[in-house]
């Protein structure tokens, strides 16, 4: 391989990496009411196995996904009480460190790809979901949102708090206000 290549090579994979490796950002402040407003239907589901292995082991975003047992239906119609999405089963948690109203994405999702992508095997999930024409559902709708949290239990108070927002009429919502404003998304 001459010099030129080599030169060219390394300045490809460097600029590749160099954009794939900035963080997320969004242009609005979070808002878990908005949140809740615009999901076409929230579940708490429990991860349960793999569907469909990665592809390509250890990919970020996975291509890999995980199936799921609906065990409440918040708001909104499921067909069916399982639900395949996207994403990694793994054997640790990853709890929101924020106190609810979540107005930020898990810890998995923080690090650059918009969405937290990993689910504890057995454990439960409160999935803002939006209907999409190529996949069924998804909870990659709303970068850096709080679309698919890991809950402590049946009665955590993410939970409890989107219950009571899903129950109010849209009219009586009240949207929070936020000071804080950050650079423009990138969603792949």
């Amino acid at each position: 391989m001459n010099m030129k290549i080599k030169i060219a090579t390394a300045a490809f994979v460097g600029l590749t990496f160099a954009i794939c490796s900035f963080p997320c950002s969004t242009t609005h402040p979070i808002s878990p009411d908005e949140i809740v407003r615009k999901a076409d239907v929230i579940v708490r589901a429990r991860a349960e196995s793999l569907v469909h292995a990665a592809s390509v082991p250890n990919s970020y975003p996975p291509d890999s996904m995980v199936q799921f047992k609906v065990l409440e239906v918040v708001r909104g119609q499921m067909p069916e009480d399982r639900l395949e999405l996207r994403g990694a089963l793994v054997d640790t948690d990853d709890f929101n460190d924020l106190k609810p109203p979540y107005k930020f994405v898990r810890p998995d999702g923080r690090s650059g790809s918009c969405f937290a992508t990993s689910y504890r095997g057995g454990a439960q999930y409160l999935l803002m979901l939006k209907g999409t024409k190529w996949r069924g559902y998804t909870v990659e709708w709303y970068a850096l949102g709080p679309v698919n949290e890991q809950l402590h239990s049946a009665e955590d108070p993410w939970l409890i708090w989107v219950r009571a927002q899903a129950r109010q009429p849209a009219s009586v919502r009240i949207e929070p206000k936020s000071r804080c404003a950050v650079s423009e998304a990138r969603v792949r």
